[in-house]
């Protein structure tokens, strides 16, 4: 540990298989302020995207302030934890051009590439993470990771174009084996799986023992803390992996079906995708933290939302369709139940960049996060009042805690903001109507 640099990786093996245990952003590592890195060079920025489907009720979502003191009606009470660390851009507008209006698709295509797309498989240019992602990808392990909640593969709002889209880790336990398992596998073996029972089991960690004392009794004491937290916070994600992997207790009345002859989509239960994008944050974060990567994906939900609420028959699409309004209340209460639930994921995917300690900050202040939906009002399929959330601050170059009134104008002005951000040298983003070559001003520094 005589030469510990930010690039500094623990190896070891686990059961036969090599893993890797890369470090946190280190105290060490920067200048005496904790703002750059030793050598002068400044801290990394990330961007990342978070999608979640059929938008929202605007009478009950957007709220009637603007500017930092603006109030949380009732579909969004629970951001109240991350109000300071986000923006909510409302009142905007994707323009489908001379294109119909395609349910659930349009609008966050337009929202990632900047394009109406002609038909429901067109996606009409890369999506705004990849072109981020050719300017700041580089230099990590993994270009972009792109990730979903749904348990299905399918579901991506990341595409290279039409026919290449980035599919996403749709597993927990697989996401944790692709970000610790081996580096180099045997090019000559025929077949090789590392086993992640063994790897959660005896846990990376195991792995690395003898280097992580050693390097617990180099650094000063804020750096041996903030090893503590990272070393904890991972193990306690290898237990939650490990749980669905032991045997369970035997229960009398459970008797086994008739054979299932095909695979059952993973569950679509709220609580269910609630968990799959708890885990999947939690890595991701980790993961972004040990500058595996500086571009990231989260779907909550694919655009025409699946999700199951117990008790209910109809999944969430459904809903948004068929629910009557309850002329009491003013809205479907069912189709608000579901925007509630992505809410509360949209804040826990915030709120845990602000758990991890950067320099004399926190992850999330060296992040960028674009948050999309397709559509303002899913009953009616509007391209109009569409919500946009950002958070993060960019390295310090964005204010964060505002409502925006985004008066009509394209949506497109929160991508063309977060190109500029992270260098992307264009004078204007979009297509026809969805061009723009004007920033979201009020949340720049």
């Amino acid at each position: 540990m005589s030469k510990l640099t930010r690039r500094t990786v623990l190896r070891g093996l686990v059961g036969g298989v090599a893993v890797n245990v890369s470090l946190p952003l280190l105290n060490c590592f920067l200048n005496t302020n904790g703002t750059a890195f030793a050598s002068g060079a400044p801290l990394p920025v990330r961007f990342g995207t978070w999608g979640w489907g059929l938008g929202m009720t605007k009478s009950i979502f957007v709220p009637q302030k603007y500017g930092t003191d603006f109030d949380l009606p009732e579909e969004i009470v629970a951001l109240a934890p991350i109000k300071q660390h986000m923006n909510l851009i409302t009142n905007t507008q994707a323009f489908r051009d001379n294109y119909q209006n395609l349910c659930h698709y349009t609008g966050w295509v337009i929202a990632r590439t900047g394009a109406a797309p002609k038909d429901n498989k067109d996606i009409p240019g890369e999506t705004i993470d990849v072109t981020i992602a050719n300017q700041i990808g580089g230099s990590t392990r993994f270009k972009s990771l792109t990730a979903t909640a749904t348990g299905d593969v399918r579901n991506t709002y990341s595409y290279e174009n039409s026919n290449t889209p980035n599919s996403p880790e749709w597993s927990p336990l697989q996401f944790y084996t692709r970000l610790f398992g081996p580096d180099f596998p045997d090019p000559n073996a025929p077949t090789f799986t590392p086993n992640p029972r063994i790897m959660v089991r005896e846990s990376v960690l195991s792995g690395v023992m003898d280097q992580t004392k050693k390097l617990m009794n180099t650094v000063p004491a804020d750096d041996k803390a903030r090893l503590d937290q990272y070393f904890t916070g991972l193990r306690h994600l290898e237990q939650q992996f490990q749980q669905r992997l032991e045997k369970p207790e035997p229960i009398q009345a459970c008797v086994r079906p008739g054979e299932i002859k095909v695979d059952p989509a993973m569950g679509q239960e709220q609580e269910a995708i609630a968990n799959r994008h708890r885990m999947m944050t939690d890595l991701l974060v980790m993961a972004l933290a040990c500058d595996q990567t500086r571009v990231f994906n989260m779907a909550y939900t694919n655009a025409n939302s699946s999700t199951i609420k117990p008790g209910y028959e109809k999944p969430h699409h459904t809903t948004t369709h068929e629910e009557p309004v309850d002329m009491k209340l003013g809205y479907q209460p069912t189709a608000s139940w579901f925007t509630r639930r992505a809410m509360e994921s949209w804040a826990y995917f915030v709120e845990a960049f602000t758990k991890v300690k950067e320099g004399d900050g926190t992850l999330l202040d060296n992040v960028f996060i674009y948050g999309t939906t397709d559509h303002g009002y899913a009953r009616v399929h509007s391209l109009d009042n569409i919500p946009v959330f950002t958070a993060g601050r960019a390295g310090g170059k964005v204010k964060s805690g505002m409502h925006i009134d985004g008066k009509g104008t394209a949506g497109t002005r929160v991508g063309y903001t977060a190109l500029r951000l992270f260098g992307v040298d264009k004078p204007s983003w979009g297509v026809n109507s969805n061009n723009t070559s004007h920033e979201v001003s009020e949340i720049l520094v």
